[in-house]
């Protein structure tokens, strides 16, 4: 006899403002201890399940009694609509043979833009849903993103392709094409027909970046493809898979940068970033910065005045 699955001690859902102002009520109403978590509505603990709300409208249910809270108070008060344990029957083509395409570090002032096809389907989908696998931009520690990276590239039957250059290379493929979506492009063409070469599956999605099909312009062995995409596409479990893979080798290659620099590089492009350019430039000199920085990026410009 099978074993019964392991419950789900981490659920997320997107909420109305109308469900996330009733269910804040109802939490306080049956008296659940509130606290504050940062950039949230409102958070509330419970018996053995914590409950917090974001400003965006993602509702995060985290601890062993998950499954209990959105069978019992969830989806019963608040959504009227039962959605825990039946992604197979709203979302079957999450199940069904396909590429899910995603990218990291395109925003990043340091280190190189990684994009990532992963190929996969039915049990391992499953697989992943239940380990919480999610897209990458939930996730926060690099720790948890090297285990669920480990977690995917060890689910039996994956097929994972990852594409990006080094800084250098990076900056002079940037200068060539002149244009970062269609630099991003023909990196996603690039480890999508490789993934395809392993194993040929008749249709995939990407996280839109361009409403133009770049990407699916750019396959040449596989012209036939059909490439969907659409924003939020991290929904899709596979995708959400991709996202990680992704972010995993960025956070790995800008770990290897930092060691060369012998300074911290942030992510991001900000205050923080500008800052450790500044640092970065007074150490090793303008003319190298092309071997840890983006250089397209308008900080760059800011900083050297050039």
């Amino acid at each position: 006899m099978a074993d019964s699955p392991k419950p789900k001690s981490l659920y997320t859902i997107k909420l109305t403002p109308d469900q996330m102002e009733k269910l804040k009520g109802y939490l306080d109403h049956h008296l659940w201890s509130y606290y504050e978590v940062d950039h949230a509505l409102f958070g509330f603990k419970g018996d053995k399940v914590n409950v917090v709300g974001y400003k965006s409208g993602k509702l995060v249910i985290q601890g062993k009694k998950t499954e209990d809270f959105v069978t019992n108070i969830l989806e019963p008060e608040i959504t009227k609509e039962a959605l825990l344990g039946y992604d197979e029957v709203h979302h079957p083509e999450w199940f069904e043979a396909h590429a899910g395409l995603d990218e990291s570090g395109k925003g990043d002032l340091f280190g190189p833009l990684v994009v990532a096809t992963v190929i996969a389907d039915g049990d391992m989908v499953r697989e992943w849903m239940a380990k919480g696998i999610r897209d990458s931009k939930s996730v926060t520690s690099d720790r948890k993103i090297f285990d669920l990276e480990k977690q995917i590239r060890e689910t039996k039957g994956v097929i994972i392709e990852t594409a990006w250059a080094n800084m250098p290379k990076y900056n002079k493929l940037y200068s060539k094409i002149g244009n970062l979506n269609k630099l991003l492009a023909w990196f996603h063409a690039r480890a999508l027909e490789n993934a395809l070469d392993k194993r040929m599956v008749d249709w995939g999605l990407l996280d839109q970046f361009t409403k133009q099909p770049l990407t699916q312009r750019l396959l040449k062995k596989h012209s036939g493809f059909d490439l969907k995409q659409r924003t939020k596409a991290e929904e899709d479990p596979v995708v959400a898979a991709a996202s990680i893979i992704a972010r995993a080798q960025y956070v790995k290659s800008i770990k290897k940068l930092e060691e060369a620099a012998g300074v911290t590089l942030p992510k991001g492009s900000g205050a923080q970033a500008k800052k450790a350019l500044g640092e970065l430039i007074a150490k090793i000199g303008k003319d190298e910065i092309h071997q840890f920085a983006k250089l397209h990026f308008k900080t760059v410009a800011e900083v050297t005045g050039s």
